[in-house]
């Protein structure tokens, strides 16, 4: 089995632990199985981590992020782009339960976009924004990876964790800290510290998301793609979900595509999904397991 299939095997072995030896807990949204602290490294060198043995809406998951990074909080942007996965955080009971009657309905408040663009900004709405009041985690991280003398700083962070603001967002972030990492040889690298992960459902678009977002922003500082490495604190399943995890279990992977970027802006909110491609993707067929808000 060769390097690539063997990366995939990693998640596999993650859902065989978490199901044999998982601890079952009542929790805020149903049962689940979890264990704590594990982690993955994904080769991103010629490759693209979209799992195999299902087939990954890598579209969705794309859009998504795009929409993280031009600082955006409003669900009805991702709607119209007929992306879903924010639906029910973003219902009128939803942000009810979590206090927030003055959000209206679809806006997540200062969720990921937020915090990466205007971290610790004032937040009014989705639409009122004021981004000279906070800081701009993003484009700092930009600025560094593009200066010869900074781009090898121990420093260069991303945190969408800001318990300032938590109480005024629809969900407080699960995927909560990144760092980058450039080596000598111009390749970037990046972990991500996950304080709680849908192992079946979310993490297969966590993985995916930060290894697109690393692919991003190697292309847009002159860099090469290298490594993606994920920590997750809480890793659990839903029971609701294990059935058909079992099934996919089961798979044999096969090897990982290849990403494409076409295109390379001034702007870091200029890409688009049309400057995207997805090559030599092959795949099992769609496991369906419902959302959990």
């Amino acid at each position: 089995m060769n390097k690539i299939v063997n990366q995939e095997i990693q998640y596999l072995n993650l859902l065989k632990n978490i199901i044999k030896n998982g601890e079952i807990i009542n929790g805020r949204n149903g049962y689940t199985k979890s264990i704590f602290g594990t982690t993955m490294r994904f080769n991103l060198e010629n490759q693209i981590p979209l799992l195999t043995t299902k087939k990954m809406a890598w579209k969705t998951c794309l859009k998504e992020l795009l929409w993280f990074m031009k600082g955006e909080t409003d669900n009805k942007i991702l709607n119209n782009q007929n992306v879903h996965i924010w639906d029910k955080n973003a219902s009128r009971d939803f942000l009810d339960s979590r206090g927030l009657h003055h959000l209206n309905e679809n806006d997540l408040g200062p969720i990921y976009g937020h915090q990466w663009r205007s971290f610790n900004a004032p937040y009014y709405n989705s639409i009122d924004k004021f981004p000279n009041l906070g800081i701009d985690q993003l484009q700092n991280i930009i600025n560094q990876l593009k200066c010869p003398k900074e781009k090898f700083s121990r420093r260069i962070i991303m945190s969408s964790w800001n318990p300032q603001q938590i109480n005024q967002m629809a969900l407080p972030p699960c995927h909560i800290l990144t760092q980058f990492y450039v080596n000598n040889n111009d390749e970037l690298s990046c972990s991500l510290y996950q304080r709680s992960g849908d192992v079946g459902l979310g993490i297969p678009f966590n993985i995916a998301s930060y290894s697109f977002l690393t692919y991003i922003l190697a292309k847009h500082c002159n860099l090469k793609p290298k490594e993606f490495v994920h920590f997750i604190g809480n890793a659990h399943i839903y029971q609701s979900h294990e059935e058909q995890l079992i099934k996919q279990i089961e798979r044999k992977p096969l090897a990982f595509p290849k990403l494409k970027i076409k295109n390379k802006y001034d702007d870091i909110e200029k890409y688009n999904i049309n400057d995207f491609e997805i090559i030599d993707y092959n795949y099992y067929k769609k496991i369906k397991m419902d959302m959990i808000g």
